[in-house]
């Protein structure tokens, strides 16, 4: 089956593709960092004539430290809720509680994910068949809280098509 020229042809696309998005990361982040570079050691050249070469190389590196530490300071808060209008704060439950909430939000991207799981792991089928029940639940409990919202229209073409 490797031997197909179809596969090998997908192979080759998947591999480039790969590489091409590596190779533009690296081109990217070289020319973040340089520009970086440039512009400390452009301010350190335009502050030289006016407060002298140490204290110039001083204050640019002072307000690069600034901007690391704010750096560090967003990397820590705590993230806020997309949601605003959600009665449950989400920061008081429980990691599980979160998730199951999150599957609740969003059962289509859910069962995909369940889904692509399942594929992946197909030779265990304990959890194939895990898989495939907690995909059905939360399949029958977005179809009831759409008949319980008013949107008994949309769940109707999933079925119909299903079938």
């Amino acid at each position: 089956m490797l031997d197909s020229p179809q596969v090998q042809s997908a192979v080759r696309k998947a591999v480039a593709a790969v590489l091409g998005f590596m190779l533009a990361l690296v081109l990217l982040t070289a020319l973040l960092i340089t520009g970086f570079y440039l512009l400390v050691a452009a301010a350190t050249v335009a502050l030289t004539p006016v407060v002298g070469e140490s204290a110039a190389m001083a204050m640019v590196g002072a307000v690069c430290f600034l901007v690391l530490a704010l750096v560090f300071y967003r990397l820590t808060r705590p993230a806020r809720s997309l949601s605003k209008g959600d009665s449950s704060p989400s920061g008081s439950g429980s990691p599980v509680q979160s998730l199951r909430e999150l599957i609740r939000r969003n059962p289509l991207e859910s069962a995909l994910v369940a889904f692509a799981f399942g594929i992946a792991e197909q030779g265990d089928p304990r959890l194939k068949s895990l898989l495939l029940q907690g995909g059905m639940v939360l399949m029958k409990e977005a179809e009831a809280e759409a008949v319980k919202g008013g949107d008994a229209p949309e769940p109707a073409p999933a079925e119909g098509e299903a079938a």
